[in-house]
């Protein structure tokens, strides 16, 4: 089968849905079909389209769907898909309305659709692997990484914010990666680097780097507004990082309702009461290692394969009824 996969962050630089994408590709490839990956669609030969996100890709599911009315169609929500453009973007309803299958990257992405969308809605948890070799902790330091590109949404420097309430006791150091996707950005976290001791802004690194990078932390701070089921959140839980996170449905759809190490979105000193006891309570960070370490088989890569290759054999099935 030919497979166009559209991203809008297709040449961009290293965004959660372009590690998506290029993960995608590979596992489809696998199982023999062609994929190339595209900014757009505009005609090229193509037996199924799998466009990931439902706004900026809607020109191309468009023009996918007028060319090929009968020709199976996979539009994969993102976070502002799902918790901001869906209730006003005309264009994300159209999409999910063309699409022949929704797919979903946690299930609380499902209180968003309509009944009708629910049905052609499948959940498919993103994967990961822990990096190869041994990764050691610092010992000096209790380091806690940051992977955010600097981004509003992704309220990126909340943990170097919350890092300036600690006691002097402390020894926890911010390692943040992520490219500054916009000037001002840039300007903040030197300046926080100057300011903040604790906080240290490595910039955009090369994705394997990354891993090695979070998988000898102490702890993962995600801080994010918003998200439709992040990349980084499989990534700590295939290394058994314990986990930071903002109380949004993105990621209890991951974490599950009751993990233990939510903090409400923006909030600087329920996140560093978080920090000092992850630091100080062996209890409390074991309990969120244990917890971590159960939901690993959610993200292992052959759950995910499982869940593509019945998705694919879904569409077949209905093309065939189709005739």
């Amino acid at each position: 089968m030919r497979i166009c996969l559209v991203t809008p962050a297709a040449s961009a630089r290293q965004t959660g849905n372009r590690t998506t994408a290029h993960r995608w590709a590979r596992l489809l490839r696998a199982f023999g079909h062609r994929v190339v990956i595209r900014e757009d669609y505009h005609g090229e030969p193509c037996d199924l389209l799998i466009a990931l996100h439902a706004r900026r890709s809607a020109g191309a599911v468009e023009r996918f769907r007028r060319a090929h009315p009968e020709r199976p169609l996979v539009v994969a929500l993102t976070g502002t898909d799902l918790y901001e453009d869906l209730r006003a973007s005309l264009e994300v309803k159209r999409s999910l309305e063309l699409a022949t299958r929704i797919v979903l990257l946690q299930p609380e992405g499902m209180a968003e659709l309509s009944e009708p969308l629910r049905a052609k809605a499948r959940v498919l948890y993103q994967s990961a692997e822990r990096p190869r070799g041994r990764v050691v902790p610092l010992r000096r330091v209790f380091e806690v990484c940051v992977i955010a590109n600097l981004r509003a949404v992704k309220d990126p420097l909340r943990a170097a914010w919350a890092a300036r309430h600690l006691p002097s006791a402390s020894r926890l150091r911010i390692t943040h990666i992520g490219a500054a996707l916009e000037a001002e950005w840039a300007e903040a976290a030197r300046a926080e680097m100057a300011a903040n001791p604790r906080y240290r802004w490595l910039g955009e690194q090369p994705h394997g780097r990354a891993l090695r990078l979070l998988a000898r932390s102490r702890l993962l701070v995600l801080s994010s507004r918003m998200e439709g089921g992040a990349n980084v959140l499989s990534e700590a839980i295939a290394a058994s990082v314990p986990i930071l996170a903002t109380r949004i449905p993105g990621s209890v759809g991951i974490l599950g309702p009751e993990y233990p190490g939510y903090f409400p979105v923006g909030d600087t000193e329920a996140l560093a009461a978080l920090l000092w006891r992850a630091e100080t309570d062996r209890a409390f960070y074991r309990a969120l290692r244990a917890h971590i370490r159960r939901l690993r088989p959610l993200v292992s890569p052959a759950r995910e394969r499982r869940g593509w290759r019945a998705l694919l054999e879904e569409l077949r099935a209905m093309e065939d009824a189709h005739g």
